[in-house]
């Protein structure tokens, strides 16, 4: 079995030092412009110092009408260089691998937040939003690809698109969601056309050893399991892809569709060839145990979000114990401050059921 301490190469840019990836955090920390600040700064920079071997930062914007969530990271306009340069410099003086995550929230923009009715591949009652067209689709395109050379401009290795969770390149391979008649809709073929187009774009204009992820969800948000394992098959051959992404909540639950229950979800995915693409997954890894058990099951890396907001050093909690379990839940504030958490990403936190103690002791210790 491959050691979580072993160093993992990619096909493109510097090998990470061991087989941890810091997930993709929503924090809530940076400034209304989506200028980096010091709290999410201190927060990523610090999972770095506790021997992450890829530090990823939350999902940051490609377009400004394409923020999810309050106080996000922006990677939209060169006005965000300077704190992404920062960012970028630090995380590598610390060891780890540096990467963004090029994001795009499309029908799950909140109208209020953006001042404008969201977009997304077709119109959409629920949520409001508005079908993007044809030439906005190109745009849209176009800005991943300067977000990417951006990110490259600042100094990070690499970057990860968001195609999972329903936001926009998630909502384009769903038949539920997308509803087009050209050529970014109709067959899983065209849906899927957008990444695929996204992930050529960037390879052609950055520099040969930038590293490119794609993060993937094969469930929930009208997504077909079928549909998503043939784009996790594509993305693996294709050759362009440094590795793949698999958000899977629970990384070894059963697939909710009837058809595909006869083994666990991450097997679907480990199972498929993928030459020298590298293949990752998240979704409640909380142990060493947990981490090592992903590895037997195939894949070449762990991807921990909670276990990580818990454990600013979790790779090095493991290496010094085989054992290692992420602390129980809930924990203070005190504990998340002393984690490097900041006042935003606390009150964050706190939105999540059981997290953050509701009654902090008088004494609270880390």
């Amino acid at each position: 079995m491959t050691d979580l301490f072993q160093p993992l190469s990619l096909v493109r840019g510097p090998q990470w030092k061991n087989r941890f990836m810091l997930a993709p955090l929503t924090n809530l920390q940076s400034h209304v412009d989506g200028t980096l600040s010091d709290d999410e700064f201190n927060w990523l920079t610090y999972r770095a110092t506790g021997g992450f071997g890829l530090v990823m930062t939350c999902a940051a914007h490609v377009q400004r009408v394409g923020q999810g969530f309050p106080g996000q990271l922006g990677v939209f306009s060169d006005d965000h260089l300077p704190g992404l340069t920062r960012l970028a410099a630090k995380i590598k003086a610390e060891g780890s691998v540096s990467s963004v995550q090029l994001h795009h929230a499309g029908i799950r923009s909140p109208a209020a937040l953006i001042g404008e009715q969201p977009r997304g591949p077709s119109e959409d009652a629920e949520t409001g939003s508005r079908a993007l067209s044809l030439g906005e689709v190109e745009e849209l395109i176009e800005d991943f690809i300067a977000a990417a050379v951006r990110a490259e401009k600042a100094g990070f290795d690499g970057v990860e698109l968001h195609g999972a969770h329903g936001y926009i390149l998630c909502a384009f391979m769903s038949p539920e969601t997308n509803r087009r008649e050209d050529r970014y809709g109709g067959s899983p073929e065209n849906r899927a056309r957008i990444v695929f187009e996204i992930i050529k774009g960037v390879r052609a204009r950055t520099r040969p050893d930038f590293q490119l992820g794609l993060r993937l969800s094969p469930e929930r948000f009208g997504l077909r399991i079928a549909e998503q394992i043939e784009v996790a098959r594509q993305v693996l051959a294709f050759g362009d892809l440094d590795y793949l992404d698999m958000s899977l909540w629970d990384v070894f639950k059963a697939p909710v569709e009837a058809d595909f229950t006869a083994k666990p979800l991450i097997d679907w995915f480990t199972d498929l060839p993928r030459g020298q693409t590298r293949l990752g997954a998240a979704g409640k890894l909380m142990s060493a145990a947990d981490c090592r058990r992903i590895l037997e099951h195939g894949a070449d890396f762990a991807i921990l979000g909670r276990a990580a907001i818990l454990h600013h050093d979790f790779p090095q909690k493991v290496a010094a114990d085989p054992d290692f379990h992420a602390i129980a839940l809930p924990v203070t504030r005190a504990y998340l401050r002393n984690e490097h958490l900041g006042p935003g990403m606390i009150e964050y936190m706190n939105g999540w059921k059981g997290f953050v103690a509701q009654e902090e002791p008088a004494e609270a210790t880390a």
